[in-house]
């Protein structure tokens, strides 16, 4: 057991350096999904892309992760990805200002994921994949009825994104439970922390046209608790 806590520590310290910078801009969600500013904001003003430094960059982890471990992982890898390219698409249809900010947080989500991946030399299950393709089957599944969903209105769109958030929310909270190691751990509370500020912001734009939301993947205790909570607070659930 020392040996595998002395490994786990090494293995935290030499992935941080990957991880960091992401968490950082994790941390920014609250301030920018609250405007309802429908005008495309010029391309100068969207921040560059995170560079995920290259896997040879970082020795190989001295840890080895449990299974669920893992395939956490790989599914927030693509659960990410996914709020991405469902907010993509309805910012494509509607032009509500608040799909496009949100996207720019799920970038920088599923590359924090990513970087983890990296670190422990794990495939990375979006690899190659375009907008809208994903390699589980479930989340594929879940895209398409998401879109067609919030094709249908635009209430209907920010529906889908509140939908999403709570989804997230729930799924962190479950990945969360599997897993000891402190980067891992990190990241998906610095993820959670950002869902939360995006519930609110789409709950927020639902209330301004009179629409009350009710939760479907959380309980309405927790949904009340976060949706009711300044923006930038992180509710422990």
């Amino acid at each position: 057991m020392e040996r595998k806590q002395f490994l786990r520590y090494m293995g935290a310290a030499l992935g941080w350096v990957a991880i960091g910078p992401l968490l950082t801009a994790c941390d920014g969600d609250g301030d920018s999904t609250t405007t309802t500013d429908t005008t495309v904001p010029p391309a100068t003003t969207v921040p560059p892309a995170t560079t995920v430094p290259p896997a040879t960059t970082t020795p190989p982890p001295a840890t080895t992760l449990s299974a669920e471990e893992i395939a956490g992982l790989k599914f927030m890898r693509e659960e990410e990805k996914l709020a991405h390219d469902v907010y993509v698409a309805l910012y494509g249809v509607w032009g509500d200002n608040i799909f496009y900010q949100i996207s720019l947080s799920e970038t920088t989500h599923t590359e924090a994921v990513l970087a983890l991946l990296v670190k422990y030399g794990i495939e990375d299950p979006a690899a190659g994949n375009p907008a809208g393709v994903f390699t589980d089957p479930a989340l594929q599944s879940l895209y398409d009825t998401l879109v067609n969903m919030g094709y249908a209105s635009q209430i209907d769109a920010l529906k889908v994104g509140a939908l999403i958030e709570e989804t997230d929310i729930r799924d962190i909270k479950a990945k969360i439970a599997v897993t000891d190691e402190a980067d891992i751990l990190t990241v998906y509370n610095s993820l959670l922390c950002g869902s939360q500020d995006h519930l609110r912001a789409f709950n927020s734009q639902l209330l301004a046209l009179g629409v009350v939301y009710v939760p479907q993947a959380i309980t309405q205790a927790m949904w009340d608790a976060i949706a009711n909570s300044p923006a930038g607070t992180c509710v422990a659930v």
